[in-house]
């Protein structure tokens, strides 16, 4: 069997990078894509291991030229270039903490908008034409954008960025739909990132091993749903 083809936003930490380990751990070419590649020591470390199945390229999901001269460069890959992906993961994102109500700021809700939102849709549709019929896109949301599970005022930018995320996942859906791609929607728990904190319950790597469990599970009944790391349903 071919190995199969992934592509990582936001590899240089947290679960964006053990996606990257687990993915090549499975055999799949993987290119791993983060703003600052030169300051990704881990992602870096983690190419020198895998020569050749690991592409490191920069990438902010939050600007289109950005994600127009990553379209552009695929292609130049020495190998897998012109293949097809078989599993788009958009997990870049941005999470600003000590927000208050009364002091909530335009640029802030902008730039978590930008990150969170827009930057999946738009990278979804450019490397649409790149998509293998059946391909999978898992977007990594978060229960916080989960209308119905509000229970207070806390991280305001970050959870509106996270519902609107959602809505594109069920826009995405349709859009692919014709071609058998399966666009996800996924909480990977309170994973024990950078940005989940010490306190989190769910280590990073069974979050990204439980996650993978699901897109792979995943067919196209399931396309355009919401999910957390297990399987489980979450309400919009």
């Amino acid at each position: 069997m071919d190995a199969r083809h992934s592509l990582v936003t936001g590899a240089n930490r947290g679960l964006g990078l053990e996606f990257t380990r687990q993915l090549l751990a499975r055999g799949d070419r993987v290119i791993a894509t983060c703003r600052h590649p030169g300051k990704a020591t881990a992602l870096n470390a983690l190419a020198g291991e895998h020569p050749g199945r690991l592409h490191v390229l920069p990438l902010d999901v939050s600007d289109p030229k950005s994600i127009a001269a990553l379209v552009s460069e695929l292609p130049l890959l020495d190998d897998g270039g012109d293949a097809t992906l078989d599993l788009l993961v958009n997990c870049a994102g941005v999470l600003h903490s000590g927000e208050r109500f009364g002091s909530v700021a335009a640029a802030t809700l902008d730039d978590s908008f930008r990150t969170n939102a827009m930057g999946p849709l738009l990278l979804t549709q450019a490397l649409a034409p790149r998509l293998a019929d059946n391909a999978r896109v898992a977007n990594l949301s978060s229960v916080l954008g989960s209308i119905a599970s509000v229970g207070r005022f806390g991280t305001p930018s970050y959870n509106l960025s996270k519902a609107a995320q959602n809505m594109a996942t069920a826009l995405l859906a349709r859009a692919l739909q014709p071609r058998g791609i399966v666009v996800l929607a996924l909480h990977p728990g309170w994973a024990r990132t950078d940005m989940g904190g010490d306190n989190a319950t769910v280590a990073v790597a069974d979050a990204v091993a439980g996650l993978l469990r699901v897109i792979d599970a995943a067919g196209t009944g399931d396309s355009g749903s919401f999910q957390d790391w297990r399987g489980e349903p979450l309400p919009w």
